[in-house]
């Protein structure tokens, strides 16, 4: 009990203090004067416009929600559902006010103290919502375990308490659905529509502060890739924590230990991350060299720690080996995934270049050389995932039965997902130089300083596509653990599921196509909402007089505001689809055929999701490799075909592909809160 109370409690308060401290030291730093600071005030405004707005959409949705749970299954479970909804908004939204606030002290820090000073802001204004989500996360599920059973009075009461706990999974994923929809529709139509006008039409560079959509361009990279992946990742983070202990509680073997394992391994994690976060402060060298450096720190930390915590916990040293593997093989797992996903989307790796290479015989060959380079680097992620997860049942089955195989399959997310806080870190470093390289162009600064900023920016690039292929792998092996937790709370016996049975293959068949028609929703929303945002930028060109010749001032608050109104209109109907589709199957079908949809839709969901979060990526760096000088460089024919590939990307890589992580997720969570209802009220019994 004192060891749960010091790793579950303590350590992220320890995580959170940091937050503060960090926090304080972004502001206290100095922010610049002159165009940078009102560049800077105009990407707050826009953020600050567009969360509001999201957040009121989406707590409408919460307290309807809400409702319903408190009447069918009580005030436990309802307070843990808002309490899990409230934790990633908080996340979410100080996060993203923190990395708005950092973008123009990190240019600031550029220009007068060089690259390793605006490299240590930069990660700290990431690292803030990095330890938001870390600290929040295990607070939030150890809280709530330990006050509902009674500071774990008996494991029938820990029972209890885990079944209202879910709750606190499902409010966070239902939150991060609809930040990271609408943050993805916003930050891909802005881009898209100031891509098509500006570089396409008009000729002028990207970030040039004569475009009327550039500020909502960078307004979108805070809004999506820093608050939504924030809530994406937090709603994996609980999740995996929560299936685990459920599912532990199904081992006869070690019972108590391995329910409060996934809470231990969650603070491990916690504090390995913490002392990895230190060796940027400490060393200087290339910025994506330091980032990585980091990262393999704190997974290795990780490993070691947590078999000094089992080797003193469990007195069967095969126990400890078998859950101990588990837990490497998760986070070997998502290095694999990431480093895969940097192989096939870095500039400087052969996919992307290849892929600039060919664009010098048009668009044409930058789409299906993209496509090719996409599909392929699915193959080793999905593979590693699945020997993975066979691996770490083996080795849970041999020490503690079948369910302590699926135990360890849980505990695998649980591994990947106990260094979340480095991995949200470095992602939402990514928008904070995103920014800033704009905020250095825009402003005119000299080139020393705008080539400074983009050797940041190249990093955070690199660190953002390592992010998104483990966030889809980690939704996977999290989606899977819950799908364990469903089938046993639904009294399936997983053992028995057989993918021939007529219900179960036809619940695959439903669910294996709702990634796909997720995706076509996200898709046709960006691209409703970019064609309007167009149709806005080329009427100011048209008709503000000398806007093309920079002696008139373009109107970025109205292209801010079209791009809210439109992402905010089309946010509704993905995430409802996600919220209903498991309940209509359930239902109606029936408990076995909502397993098999919630299978389909993880196996099409990883593949989809990994695709198209790769494929964008190196659609864009195929671009900048060019913009580099190869191949003729900026203007050249190979360029114009490879803003085309990166334009056509945009909405795969940051809207639809990241939001099928969660609607995985989603799914599966909503499936194991309604499991009992469903198991008795279906309609079709034959």
């Amino acid at each position: 009990m004192i060891t749960l109370i010091s790793f579950a409690l303590l350590v992220p308060l320890i995580a959170l203090l940091y937050v503060g401290l960090l926090m304080y030291m972004i502001l206290k730093a100095e922010r610049g004067t002159g165009r940078v600071v009102e560049i800077h005030e105009f990407i707050k405004e826009g953020a600050k416009a567009f969360i509001k707005r999201q957040y009121m959409i989406i707590f409408t949705v919460i307290i309807a929600i809400d409702i319903v749970l408190l009447v069918l299954f009580g005030f436990r479970l309802a307070l843990a559902y808002l309490l899990g909804a409230l934790s990633s908004t908080a996340a979410g939204i100080i996060g993203m006010y923190t990395a708005v606030n950092t973008n123009a002290r990190t240019v600031a820090a550029l220009s007068r103290y060089g690259l390793h000073k605006a490299l240590k802001i930069a990660f700290r204004g990431g690292s803030v919502l990095g330890f938001l989500v870390v600290g929040l996360g295990v607070l939030g599920i150890a809280a709530l375990t330990l006050i509902y059973s009674g500071w774990f009075k008996d494991m029938e009461s820990v029972a209890q308490a885990l079944r209202d706990v879910i709750g606190y999974s499902f409010g966070a994923s239902t939150v991060a659905l609809f930040a990271r929809v609408g943050g993805g529709i916003y930050t891909k139509a802005a881009d898209i529509g100031a891509d098509l006008v500006g570089k396409v039409e008009v000729g002028i560079p990207e970030d040039d502060p004569r475009n009327p959509g550039v500020i909502a361009d960078n307004v979108g990279d805070n809004v999506g890739d820093c608050a939504g992946m924030g809530a994406d990742l937090f709603e994996s983070y609980v999740g995996s924590i929560v299936s685990a202990m459920v599912l532990g509680l199904l081992v006869t073997t070690f019972r108590e230990q391995l329910v409060v394992l996934p809470l231990i391994v969650a603070g491990i994690g916690i504090v390995s991350s913490l002392i990895a976060a230190q060796i940027l402060e400490l060393v200087r060298g290339k910025p994506s060299t330091v980032l990585q450096a980091v990262s393999v720190t704190a997974i290795a930390l990780t490993a070691i720690m947590s078999l000094i915590y089992l080797a003193k916990t469990l007195p069967d040293m095969n126990a400890v080996f078998a859950y101990w593997l588990s837990i490497v093989l998760g986070l070997v797992t998502g290095a694999i995934i990431g480093f895969t996903s940097d192989y096939f989307t870095s500039k400087d790796k052969p996919p992307a270049q290849k892929v600039a290479r060919l664009s010098q015989a048009g668009p044409a060959l930058t789409i299906l050389t993209g496509l090719s380079m996409g599909f392929l680097s699915v193959f080793i992620p999905t593979v590693a995932i699945g020997l993975s997860g066979l691996a770490a049942f083996l080795m849970g089955s041999s020490v503690g039965g079948f369910y302590g195989g699926l135990y360890a399959v849980a505990l695998a997310a649980v591994g990947m997902l106990s260094v979340t806080g480095i991995i949200v870190a470095a992602d939402a470093y990514g928008p904070i130089v995103d920014n800033a390289a704009g905020i250095s162009e825009m402003a005119e600064l000299d080139p020393e300083i705008r080539d400074l900023a983009d050797t940041l920016d190249s990093a955070g690039n690199t660190m953002k596509s390592i992010s998104k292929g483990y966030a889809i792998g980690s939704a996977a092996l999290t989606a899977l653990a819950l799908l364990f937790a469903y089938m046993a709370a639904a009294g399936l016996d997983p053992s028995k599921i057989l993918l021939l049975d007529a219900k179960i293959i036809t619940g695959f068949f439903i669910g294996a196509t709702l990634p796909a028609l997720f995706t076509a929703l996200v898709i046709s929303s960006v691209s409703d909402a970019a064609f309007v945002l167009v149709e806005e930028i080329r009427r100011q060109f048209r008709e503000i007089k000398g806007l093309l010749e920079g002696k008139a001032k373009p109107n970025y608050a109205r292209c801010v505001d079209i791009a809210t109104r439109y992402s905010l209109r089309k946010l509704l109907l993905p995430g409802l689809l996600a919220i209903i589709s498991p309940l209509v199957i359930g239902f109606i079908l029936g408990p076995e055929a909502l397993a098999g949809a919630l299978i389909g839709a993880i196996v099409t969901g990883l593949i989809l999701g990994l695709f198209q979060g790769n494929v964008g990526n190196t659609w864009d760096n195929a671009k900048k490799y060019i913009e580099l000088g190869a191949f003729g460089g900026k203007g050249s024919e190979a360029h114009k075909a490879a803003v085309v590939g990166d334009t056509v990307g945009d909405p795969l890589k940051d809207a639809a592909g990241p939001s099928i992580n969660i609607l995985i997720k989603l799914m599966s969570v909503i499936s194991l809160v309604f499991a009992t209802l469903i198991a008795t009220h279906y309609i079709l019994r034959f």
